[in-house]
């Protein structure tokens, strides 16, 4: 099912997600539900808070994307990214590492916005998959981006906290537009 993706302006993106501790029913739909919502809305990363649901949860898939390569080590190894793919990950833990790299993001809760976000190049990522089974890997390139993203979202942390204030400026308006457009659609709930 596609659910919907919560906007900037909404409570929801600012909450810090809980810790899953069993895989539920509904937890398994969820998943299901997040990866459809994300291939629908041409994403590569999808976290729980975006579809309204303060859970450590977010799905990834990359394999779409030729232009922004990713790597990928399992176990100390080079492997292809799409082994992986697409990927689960629950109570995820990184540990960012190697030169800043600043590239483009967007972000399926902020439509037609994009803005030059600098992060660390590389991640080492600690998590559960969906049977709640350890999963470990080094990852850089676009998947490394990609999992930052979706993990400052599980703690409540956005790509426009990210960019720098000239950045911001520049899309001030948009900003402020979506947020007022958000808190309507919430008062009329």
């Amino acid at each position: 099912m596609i659910l919907e993706i919560v906007k900037y302006g909404h409570p929801m993106l600012r909450q810090k997600g809980a810790r899953i501790e069993i895989i539920t029913p509904e937890i398994k739909r969820l998943i299901a539900d997040m990866f459809e919502t994300m291939r629908e809305r041409h994403g590569v990363g999808l976290a729980a808070q975006q579809v309204g649901q303060a859970l450590q949860l977010t799905v990834i898939d990359v394999r779409d994307v030729t232009d922004r390569p990713s790597t990928l080590e399992l176990n100390g190894q080079p492997a292809d990214p799409a082994e992986i793919m697409p990927l689960v990950l629950i109570n995820p833990e990184i540990k960012p590492f190697g030169d800043p790299v600043a590239a483009g993001e967007g972000c399926l809760s902020f439509p037609e916005i994009y803005g030059e976000v600098t992060r660390p190049g590389s991640v080492e990522a600690k998590a559960l998959n969906e049977k709640l089974k350890p999963v470990e890997f080094r990852a850089g390139g676009l998947l490394s981006r990609v999992i930052q993203h979706e993990m400052d979202h599980l703690n409540g942390i956005l790509f426009i906290d990210r960019m720098t204030k000239k950045i911001k400026t520049e899309i001030r308006e948009q900003l402020d537009e979506m947020q007022a457009a958000s808190k309507a659609e919430l008062q009329k709930k």
